[in-house]
């Protein structure tokens, strides 16, 4: 059985959201303030992240923003049986904007980052578009 590109676009999205997780919480652990002593504790007291950590951990608090909407489109537009080029190049769309906003983010790009969200958030609105019009 062959699964439906747009569900293989969720699968890759996931990667995109784990790869995401483990940069953020490598840089993280490499931060003065948030070291491995202070992340096997109760961690009772919050350590603001700065630089390329705390730009990874922003990044990636960005794509759990935005991560439910595109799996709930996407799951809406492929059971009312509405998937199709709209939807597959949503998802094209949002799953490219998210891998390359990371770096870009990491980086401190700005203009060309607000871009890559502005792409991933385009792809999620042709996804629920679909829904409407296809």
């Amino acid at each position: 059985m062959n699964a439906a590109p747009e569900l293989l676009l969720i699968g890759a999205a996931v990667v995109v959201g784990i790869v995401q997780l483990l940069w953020a919480t490598l840089a993280a652990r490499l931060h003065p303030e948030q070291d491995l002593k202070w992340a096997a504790g109760p961690r009772d007291e919050h350590r603001a992240l700065t630089g390329v950590a705390g730009r990874l951990e922003r990044a990636y608090r960005n794509f759990q923003e935005t991560f439910p909407f595109f799996v709930a489109a996407t799951f809406a537009a492929y059971l009312v049986a509405k998937t199709g080029p709209l939807t597959l190049w949503g998802g094209v769309l949002y799953v490219a904007g998210r891998a390359v906003y990371v770096p870009l983010y990491a980086l401190g790009v700005t203009g060309v980052r607000t871009l890559a969200w502005f792409v991933s958030m385009a792809g999620i609105v042709m996804i629920v578009a679909a829904i409407f019009l296809a």
